[in-house]
């Protein structure tokens, strides 16, 4: 059974509420929306904080890593005293004290893919905050078989992307544009990331997030969007959906 807003959160929410296009309907849509966020590092901290904020009724964070001192540098979720803490559980008690209307969940294991078939079904949104391939394309996989929108992005030195796979759309999915790939993945570790930079990727995955949960705005439609530090330039690029991709192909989905 769908919630309703209350007099006190219609007024916790006045200015999204008040915003052309966007209504009590949609913010009631937010309520009732279950987002599951894969990472809680440098890009799942200001997506999870956006999206609480925001007024999304249920979000499960997953992360079997623990807080490391280098963490804090980017992941603005955690604080030193976090030291050594899995970081689903440490974010989940600062985001109860930014919103106690949100429902909040923490996995702290890593999700195999029986296991993550099974928490995707429940969800209406996923979030891939990840930091590898093989994780993004196992993500992706199981979102696509189960028809779920998948918001996914990534940061690397002063550079970050952002991708959404929308099923309605019948656009592109991730490994339609992971396959052009080459063999070279880099890592923060191995290359640096500036701090503010995997920040405004994490915002983005909430904005583009709440714009799909509502139905409000453009989002999707295959674009791949590339943000350079730098020089604080967007550069957008339509994704062709590739026909003979392994994942999305119509007689590879799971129905």
């Amino acid at each position: 059974m769908s919630q309703q807003l209350t007099p006190q959160q219609a007024l916790r929410y006045n200015r999204q509420i008040l915003l052309p296009g966007f209504d009590l309907p949609r913010q009631e849509q937010l309520l009732n929306a279950r987002v599951l966020i894969i990472g809680v590092g440098g890009l799942g901290c200001p997506a999870a904080q956006y999206l609480v904020a925001s007024g999304v009724g249920h979000l499960t964070l997953n992360d079997n890593d623990e807080v490391a001192l280098s963490n804090l540098q980017r992941q603005i979720l955690f604080s030193e005293q976090d030291l050594g803490q899995n970081k689903a559980t440490a974010a989940l008690e600062r985001l109860k004290q930014l919103n106690s209307d949100c429902r909040l969940s923490a996995l702290t294991t890593r999700l195999d893919e029986p296991a993550l078939e099974q928490r995707v079904a429940e969800q209406d949104m996923v979030l891939d905050c990840t930091d590898n391939l093989a994780s993004r394309d196992l993500i992706n996989r199981v979102c696509v078989n189960q028809s779920k929108p998948l918001v996914c992005a990534a940061a690397i030195r002063m550079e970050g992307q952002l991708f959404s796979y929308i099923p309605s759309q019948h656009g592109p999915c991730y490994h339609c544009l992971s396959h052009l790939f080459g063999e070279q993945q880099l890592s923060c570790v191995e290359s640096g990331i500036l701090a503010p930079v995997v920040g405004v990727m994490g915002v983005m995955q909430a904005l583009e997030a709440v714009k799909i949960l509502t139905q409000c705005g453009d989002f999707g439609d295959g674009k791949l969007q590339l943000f350079d530090g730098k020089t604080g330039q967007w550069q957008q690029l339509k994704i062709p959906r590739n026909p003979d991709c392994t994942v999305c192909r119509p007689e590879n989905i799971d129905r």
